[in-house]
Order: C-alpha cells, then structure tokens, then sequence
C-alpha cells in the first residue's frame, strides 16, 4: 500500500510503488495469505509507519486513547493527526512527515509565538503555527507552500499562506481523514 512517505515523489510517476506494486526479492510476487493476527499487525505497522512513531510511543498513545471517552479507534487516528510533525505536514509547510520532524528539530517553526522544537507535541484548537522569520526565504517551505495549495488543506486547519501561518480550527473527526486505516483491527490487536 502506498504511505506518501517519500513527499513530493509520491505523487509523480517515479514513485517506486507505481512502478512495481510487489515485494522485492525473487518471491515477491507469489504472497500467502495472512491470519487475523498477521493483517491486524500489519495494520498497526503501517500505521506506525505512517505517522513516524516507534512502539512504545505508539501504545501510550493507545492507552491515552482507550482511556478517553469515545471510540478508541478514533481517539488514537485523532491523537496521531493532532501531533506537530503532522500538523506541519498537513499545513504544506513540507512535502512530508520526515521532512517536518527535521524542520521542527531545526527550529524554524514557532507555536502561538513560542518555539517548540519536539516533533510530537500535541496541538490543540486555536493553536497557530507559524513559520520563523529567518526562515521565510527556505526555498523548501515555499515550494511545499505551493505544492500543498494544489493539494488542498483539511478542513480542521486554516493556511494563511502570505503571512506563513496555519491555525489548527478544530479536533479532527474520524470522517474527514482520509488515510487509509482500519484502526478496528489495532484496536483488537491491543486489546487481546
């Protein structure tokens, strides 16, 4: 399945997926089916993956979830679509998730005027995100701007794109992400 995790790439037809959509080696092409364990491990993998997240931050942000009110499943992708690593990719500020850690890390991006520079900080409504000053002329911001127009912003965000500023509106429901993930299936891997 394709992640997006490579960016802008991701989207053109160099993208090795598009190219050979099987495993490499000499046996990729001829899978085996895989049990309810193998498909719900897989699930939690590539979601793991997707969002950047190594295991024992993943199952604290299981735990945090299955202790909210609430569906568990929808806790944990709001929980994961809430960090700032994601919140900084789904603005456009960067062609991806790996990119926008390293940004963050680098300190060029600022929340409500403060600079936060952990990539999993968790953003809540009526956070702004803003671009450092100095670092308005990073021509990899403004290309990811410009890119990130083309794709669209979600719903739960607002982009001012003069100004360099992104305003996170509102938690993020189940129904308005569109990644595809059956967080059912880690739901029942965890709770085994």
């Amino acid at each position: 399945m394709k992640l997006f995790l490579k960016g802008e790439r991701c989207f053109t037809d160099s993208c090795a997926f598009d190219r050979r959509q099987f495993a490499p080696g000499q046996h990729g092409q001829g899978r085996a089916k895989f049990s309810p364990y193998g498909e719900q491990l897989r699930e939690k993998q590539k979601v793991k993956r997707m969002y950047g997240v190594l295991e024992k931050q993943f199952r604290t942000y299981y735990h945090k979830a299955s202790q909210k009110k609430g569906v568990t499943g929808e806790n944990l992708i709001a929980t994961l679509e809430s960090r700032f690593d994601n919140m900084i990719f789904r603005l456009g500020f960067c062609s991806s998730r790996n990119e926008a850690r390293q940004m963050i890390k680098h300190g060029h991006f600022r929340i409500n005027g403060k600079k936060v520079d952990i990539p999993s900080y968790l953003l809540r409504p009526e956070d702004v995100i803003s671009v450092r000053e100095r670092s308005r002329t990073v021509q990899r911001i403004k290309d990811a701007i410009e890119t990130a127009k083309q794709r669209g912003i979600p719903r739960w965000l607002e982009l001012n794109s003069e100004q360099f500023t992104g305003k996170v509106l509102a938690v993020p429901e189940r129904e308005e992400i569109i990644a595809p993930i059956r967080e059912q299936l880690i739901v029942e891997l965890y709770s085994k």
